[in-house]
């Protein structure tokens, strides 16, 4: 059946002459969709093999863990203080902070920090971790002054975003990194200094496991430990906060993350696949769905944790990539084929797609991915809440298990599908304020 559609009218050129950049969007997104599918098999096959590594937590040892946070909670709840600490005592805490508060200066220092940690001490799984999600952290900061998100997004969102990310990024570093320095501290002196964890505001549920770690090096369950004390830490002053809920939780515009899958975390890493139409280095990693959520947070953690060391390949792609590409905030750093630090043309206010697949169409210029010290300036980490989120054991200890990374951790078909989705809003938000009077 022929449909006649009404004559173009030379004021406007009509809704479907303004309209006509939406099919190539849209059949850009079905091409990444259904190549996302396909990929999964091949991954299957040729990256994982039939079994999946695990993260163990033997039963003993997390019984032996319970016990101990009992204990502690017991004598928290019973009003029983740390000794005060002595003089060469408190020149190591105050030395901590001092480093911490040094370092905590933006995402970039912050994140060269974690990595010095691990290069260091490769005991410390955690510290490789927070390198590589802040990694993430630090180009979801500069997306907000890229080539893509403005179209999209006020300069009012784009201020609160950024304080709403640069907070939670701030205070999971201010709270473990002296963590780390403390036990770098110990290490030196041959002696453990854990009894001071309080003296540096970091939460009784840690005591026990850095005590247990000291003794017996059990990398997943203080990896696991930290994990779980981290997205603790930030629930009640960053997620709960009441003005990040009004400015940023509870928008519409952060509510529509899960559909432009804003919320991911890659990790750089060579595959061995024969999909020449996807880029090097491939992404592992995962999607959060619901950032609001403490349980999903925590389970999303543990889950990169062992796609990061259950997964060989995608461990040693991480090393390499970290040891020899400096974090700069820009997505320049892991695709330079479809980011670019500098902006190759000039902001125009009606943009054009780009997107071929995975690549850019013949002639299109690379997306602008500012790096960080271009897009914001430095922002002094106001004052941090005070108190112990570690109320009781039977809540936080029920993540203290095995884990195994999941089969389908190849990410790359999601990063180009996240980014053909915003293609298509922003093309889609054109049509409609140009068919608008």
């Amino acid at each position: 059946m022929r449909v006649n559609l009404p004559p173009k009218s030379n004021d406007n050129q009509g809704f479907y002459g303004k309209m006509r950049g939406l099919p190539g969007a849209v059949v850009q997104l079905v091409k990444q969709q259904a190549a996302k599918f396909m990929n999964f098999s091949e991954l299957a096959e040729h990256e994982h093999g039939s079994s999946t590594p695990n993260i163990e937590i033997p039963p003993a040892t997390l019984a032996k863990l319970e016990k101990a946070l009992h204990q502690q909670l017991s004598l928290q709840h019973g009003g029983v203080k740390s000794p005060s600490p002595t003089l060469q005592e408190q020149q190591i805490v105050e030395q901590i902070v001092a480093k911490t508060r040094i370092n905590n200066r933006n995402n970039v220092t912050r994140t060269q920090a974690y990595w010095v940690c691990y290069r260091d001490f490769p005991e410390l799984h955690w510290a490789l971790l927070a390198h590589m999600v802040s990694r993430n952290g630090g180009w979801c900061m500069t997306d907000l002054r890229g080539e893509l998100l403005p179209h999209l997004i006020s300069n009012t969102a784009k201020d609160y975003l950024f304080s709403f990310l640069e907070r939670a990024n701030a205070l999971i570093f201010q709270d473990a990194y002296p963590q780390m320095l403390l036990y770098a501290e110990s290490k030196r002196r041959k002696v453990s200094l854990f009894h001071l964890l309080p003296h540096l505001q970091i939460s009784a549920w840690m005591l026990p496991i850095w005590q247990d770690f000291w003794h017996y090096q059990d990398t997943a369950l203080l990896t696991l430990g930290l994990i779980v004390n981290e997205q603790n830490y930030v629930e009640e002053r960053v997620v709960q906060h009441p003005m990040y809920r009004r400015t940023v939780l509870d928008t519409p515009l952060f509510k529509t993350q899960a559909w432009l899958q804003l919320n991911q975390v890659g990790f750089p890493f060579v595959s061995n696949s024969t999909d020449a139409s996807l880029p090097q280095p491939r992404l592992a990693g995962l999607i959060l769905e619901n950032f609001k959520n403490l349980t999903e947070r925590i389970e999303f953690g543990k889950t990169l944790y062992a796609i990061l060391f259950g997964v060989p390949s995608v461990l040693q792609g991480v090393l390499t990539f970290a040891s020899s590409t400096p974090h700069t905030g820009s997505r320049s750093d892991y695709w330079p084929h479809l980011f670019a630090p500098i902006r190759k043309t000039p902001p125009d206010l009606k943009y054009q797609e780009r997107l071929d697949g995975c690549n850019l169409k013949e002639g299109a210029a690379q997306f602008y991915s500012p790096p960080l010290r271009s897009a914001w300036p430095d922002r002094q980490l106001a004052p941090v809440e005070r108190g112990d989120w570690f109320t009781n054991v039977e809540e936080p200890i029920k993540h203290i298990r095995s884990i195994s990374a999941p089969v389908n951790y190849d990410l790359t078909q999601d990063m180009c599908l996240g980014l053909s989705k915003i293609e298509l809003a922003i093309v889609g938000a054109q049509a409609i304020k140009k068919f608008i009077p």
